[in-house]
């Protein structure tokens, strides 16, 4: 068989394994095992995967998910996040999907802290789910809400897609992440009107609350003095250059810690349970990450993504098609392929046939990463899905899925907008030389 013959076959075992229930860690894993050794040989199988797994989980970048991930258990179980959206609430609870709007803020904020889609997503679920359930949310809009929510994290800088990105194309990492702002408000506004829309239709599935008076609305802020605090620490250090994401992640765990411990509010047991959440949380996000790492080099050898992208250079086509066509590549291959490892195979592909068509290659960068953006929650890899259902345990996966469908159409518009209009993208970093 061919290599891209047994590339397929692995794709279609892929899909069928997710209705066995096995974690999707698992599965991505062992089919990139099992693919690349009959691709290559058991014994450079057996070495990749030792290599991938290892990568992973010594990764100095990837231990700003646990730190932040704490960060959000602790605040949870210290009541930080009761209080923010009992503040929420009162502020804007009686507009339609009112706690599903302010999680979307909160995920646009804590996005900009950590640059991780994995951490923001493990972090609010935690922080969130809980209260939109107690204000008989559905499930579908409160985890979907969430999982969109979390994916902000590989737009709204600093994102590590861009970082890659920029070394790949020698392309300014500053201006990468100039660019990327005002599409993550874009993307944000999108969210935002989805949940209107949403909720105005089908006004069960995020309960309008009680309106409020303006003292009520004034005596609840005093809940948001602890999460601005943070805000101000964590914020302050991070884009003062006073500390990276990662020490930020941990001065940002402290200091929730000690804002508990001054109030009173963090028992032993909320203490043990947040230290044995985050640990599990955690494993099951680098078990994600290190399968999709392992499936993505099976990939690169059944060379499935250079056969696309020979095929979609090889047609006779305006320019603008040719990009839809990328696009399209870009849409499809996340949905399998972890985003990181699809920029790093695709792009030393695509950023040439980019560049001759004479396309500013910062735009291309904030495309392809709100493109691969999409991926994060798309079956079957859709890693925010299952990092959501892995704190989300009562809610199935299909209901999960359902309820990102409608942050996808908004995705899929906000990239649609980038193209007639590149500005959107552009203006930033033109003022900055």
């Amino acid at each position: 068989m061919t290599p891209t013959l047994i590339g397929l076959i692995g794709i279609i075992i892929l899909f069928g394994l997710l209705f066995s229930r096995m974690p999707i860690g698992f599965i991505m894993l062992i089919v990139g095992f099992v693919g690349f050794g009959s691709i290559v040989t058991f014994d450079a199988a057996l070495s990749l995967i030792a290599k991938d797994i290892f990568t992973v989980f010594s990764s100095y970048n990837l231990t700003v998910i646990p730190l932040f991930v704490l960060m959000g258990q602790i605040a949870f179980h210290a009541g930080i996040s009761t209080r923010l959206f009992d503040a929420a609430y009162k502020c804007i609870g009686h507009l339609p999907g009112g706690l599903a709007i302010a999680t979307v803020g909160a995920c646009a904020a804590f996005a900009a802290i950590c640059g991780s889609t994995n951490a923001t997503a493990a972090t609010m679920a935690a922080a969130t789910l809980p209260e939109m359930k107690r204000y008989n949310y559905k499930p579908g809009l409160a985890t979907g809400v969430v999982a969109a929510g979390g994916s902000l994290g590989i737009l709204i800088p600093p994102s590590v897609i861009f970082i890659v990105y920029g070394i790949l194309t020698e392309q300014s990492i500053g201006k990468l992440f100039i660019a990327g702002l005002l599409p993550g408000v874009l993307l944000t506004a999108l969210f935002i009107l989805t949940i209107l829309i949403w909720t105005t239709l089908r006004p069960d599935i995020g309960p309008k609350g009680e309106r409020t008076t303006l003292r009520e609305k004034a005596a609840s802020l005093s809940g948001l003095v602890e999460t601005i605090l943070l805000f101000i620490l964590v914020m302050g250090g991070l884009f003062g250059g006073i500390f990276t994401p990662t020490e930020a992640g941990a001065i940002g765990a402290f200091g929730t810690i000690v804002l508990a411990l001054i109030r009173r509010n963090l028992t032993w047991d909320g203490f043990t349970a947040s230290l044995f959440e985050t640990t599990r949380i955690t494993c099951m996000i680098l078990v994600i990450v290190a399968g999709a790492t392992v499936f993505g080099h099976f990939l690169a050898v059944s060379r499935i993504p250079y056969d696309i992208a020979a095929w979609i250079t090889g047609f006779d086509l305006p320019s603008f098609m040719i990009i839809f066509l990328v696009i399209l590549v870009y849409l499809i291959g996340g949905c399998f392929i972890d985003a990181l490892a699809l920029i790093m195979l695709t792009v030393p592909i695509f950023y040439p046939v980019v560049l001759q068509l004479g396309y500013d290659p910062l735009w291309f960068g904030v495309v392809i990463v709100l493109i691969t953006q999409i991926g994060v929650i798309t079956p079957p890899v859709g890693a925010n899905v299952y990092v959501v259902s892995g704190v989300a345990r009562d809610v199935p996966l299909e209901v999960i899925f359902k309820g990102v469908f409608p942050f996808v159409l908004a995705m899929i518009l906000g990239t649609l907008l980038l193209v007639p209009f590149p500005q959107v993208a552009l203006w930033l970093p033109s003022l900055v030389r």
